[in-house]
């Protein structure tokens, strides 16, 4: 097959879990799936530890998991998007089984539920213990190497959407320090979160919210950019991107303590399994204060530890801990992005023939604060509905794709610093406007920095316009929650204008050639 064979397929971009169950759906249509990474390899998917979250249980339905998707969210989640997926989540899940997926059962032979933040009951399926998005990617990367209408290009980076009258019209990616373009008018954005932008992060490095920058600039509209989910209990060590320490763990009873032993949680409603923002504030400001932070398994599991865990238990030994016997030092972390490209019921963008699916998606089901296991539960079902509108779209006819300039590879690690320190977990207007000053003119460079920047910028813009606490978004300015405030959404032409007040009237007209419109 040559590239020349590829033209005028569906193009999907991104290789985890919510990319492959697209491309399956699609099938037996010819699709093409690319990827920067060999299939299975630095996704987020692959560092999922937690599960899926479904209404299993006899003591669960899906109306009780919608009632906690909705409080998590704290009034910002889509409740007809969200009714949609929890009712959807238990057929999923036995999608998964026949796919291959080896989800943990109990002696007695039913599935072994597990119990997270937020959560009224248990309703968590794991596989491999804590090693649940390993275990999806490798059956789904699996199958879709099996299945013939599906072209995997791999090690290949999409660098820009071509966009002609208003509409998709191909892609631009390098391969092997080549540049090649895709002609078609069917893409799925599948490229995952926005972890890479921060110091410490649980996501791999190089996710620094690609899809992001590929929608903006090719003019789509973006919603609720200043939602970031920071977990509470990453791995305080040396490696980068931070081990996730399960919040399954606190669903087991592990506590929250500092360096004397003390549980600086207890006084709170739900404790460690308040809602994620709640935790993870609440470490925050230990570290602060100059204290560690602790998550102690010993009571709870103890010997047990590695039986239950065996993935994290890995982990604490390469660093040196036994966590049957040693508390486990922890820290919170970037984890999950909430906002993203801001899409329909079927996954469509506002820009003709682009769709998303997945954590780049803002669907509409995690609000201002994702449920714990929502997310992947969340890619499965909606890649369904996003292959059923592709497959039902327009192929379109395809002429030749105009020159286009190849940007250079991107590079966030000028981003970090400044993303880190304004668009933490704690945030006010001053430090994001001193982030906008600086984050303007790298995203108008067109230099390595430049997409990195423009997605720190707006998400920047989305914060700073966000005179409210609400969820994971918290301003110590604003700590309070604004009842009447309402879902932000953003363009690449509203953050160029908003721009120009941190930087010189030339930004616009500089970025503007980027949009190929």
């Amino acid at each position: 097959m040559t590239m020349h064979d590829l033209h005028g397929r569906p193009v999907i971009i991104g290789g985890g879990i919510a990319g492959l169950m697209t491309a399956l759906h699609l099938a037996p249509e010819p699709v093409a799936l690319i990827s920067t990474v060999t299939l299975g390899d630095e996704t987020s998917s692959m560092l999922a530890q937690g599960g899926v979250a479904a209404s299993l249980a006899i003591d669960d339905s899906p109306g009780l998991h919608l009632a906690d998707t909705l409080a998590a969210g704290d009034g910002f989640c889509d409740e007809i998007a969200a009714r949609r997926v929890v009712d959807a989540a238990p057929q999923a899940i036995d999608h998964l089984k026949r796919l291959g997926v080896a989800f943990d059962h109990a002696p007695d032979g039913t599935l072994l539920l597990g119990l997270e933040a937020a959560h009224s009951c248990r309703r968590i399926v794991h596989a491999g213990g804590d090693a649940t998005g390993r275990e999806l990617v490798h059956v789904l990367a699996s199958a879709v190497r099996q299945t013939p209408s599906i072209a995997i290009l791999e090690g290949v980076e999409v660098r820009r959407l071509l966009v002609e009258d208003g509409e998709i019209a191909g892609v631009l990616a390098v391969a092997c320090s080549e540049a090649i373009q895709l002609s078609t008018n069917r893409v799925v954005l599948a490229t995952g979160g926005i972890g890479g932008l921060f110091d410490h992060t649980t996501n791999p490095l190089g996710s620094f919210g690609q899809g992001l920058a590929l929608a903006a600039r090719g003019g789509a509209e973006l919603a609720d950019l200043e939602f970031v989910q920071f977990h509470p209990t990453a791995l305080d060590g040396p490696k980068h991107p931070m081990p996730l320490v399960s919040e399954a763990v606190r669903g087991e009873g592990a506590v929250l303590i500092d360096e004397r032993g003390q549980r600086f949680l207890a006084d709170t409603p739900g404790a460690e399994l308040a809602p994620r923002d709640v935790v993870a504030r609440a470490a925050w400001r230990q570290l602060g204060a100059g204290h560690r932070v602790f998550l102690d398994a010993r009571q709870c599991l103890g010997s047990r530890f590695a039986e239950r865990f065996p993935a994290i238990a890995l982990l604490c030994r390469e660093a040196g801990i036994d966590p049957a016997g040693q508390p486990i030092p922890v820290r919170p972390a970037a984890h999950y992005h909430m906002g993203g490209v801001a899409v329909d019921a079927e996954g469509r963008s506002s820009l003709r023939g682009l769709w998303a699916c997945g954590e780049v998606a803002r669907t509409g089901l995690h609000g201002a604060n994702r449920l714990a296991s929502n997310s992947l539960i969340e890619a499965v079902t909606s890649a369904a509905w996003v292959a059923t509108s592709v497959a039902a779209a327009s192929r379109g006819t395809h002429g030749r794709l105009k020159p286009a300039i190849v940007p250079p590879r991107p590079d966030a690690s000028r981003i970090r610093p400044i993303a880190s320190r304004a668009l933490g977990i704690e945030r006010d207007g001053e430090t994001l406007r001193e982030a906008a000053r600086s984050l303007a003119p790298i995203a108008a460079g067109g230099d390595a920095g430049s997409d990195p920047a423009l997605v720190a910028l707006m998400i920047t813009f989305a914060a700073l316009r966000r005179e409210e606490s609400r969820g994971s978004h918290f301003r110590t300015d604003f700590p309070r929650r604004n009842a009447q405030s309402q879902s932000l959404r953003l363009t690449l032409d509203e953050t160029l204008e908003a721009a120009a007040a941190f930087s010189d009237t030339t930004f616009a007209a500089k970025a503007l050639p980027g949009r190929r419109a």
